[in-house]
């Protein structure tokens, strides 16, 4: 009998363990404020993960930024209708450069 084999296959095929929360009304209404407080707001879609839900970057003309979770692809496509915001798939289009030169101009929003 080989080491791996003596873990047992019910524990290695169940579903894989989310890592962070879920997305919260906070979070939908943190985006809305977002999108209704600055000019020029595009949505960046961010797919499911086992670490993170769906998530949405919103950044606006100048390049300031938020990432919320929303949930599905639904809810952020919900948003977005309602205050007429682009919304695009991240992983597809990438992300504007404006966002990298506000990261660049505001080194204290970094992730520490």
């Amino acid at each position: 009998m080989g080491w791996f084999s003596r873990r047992s296959r019910t524990a290695a095929e169940g579903t894989p363990t989310k890592l962070d929360r879920e997305a919260t009304r906070e979070d939908l209404a943190a985006l809305e404020a977002f999108v209704t407080s600055r000019i020029g707001v595009e949505f960046y879609l961010e797919p499911e993960t086992t670490a993170t839900d769906t998530t949405v970057v919103a950044i606006a003309h100048d390049g300031e930024w938020i990432r919320r979770r929303t949930g599905s692809p639904r809810a952020a496509g919900v948003i977005a209708r309602k205050h007429a915001v682009p919304l695009y798939e991240a992983a597809k289009t990438g992300y504007p450069e404006r966002m990298r030169a506000w990261n660049r101009a505001h080194p204290e929003r970094r992730a520490r």
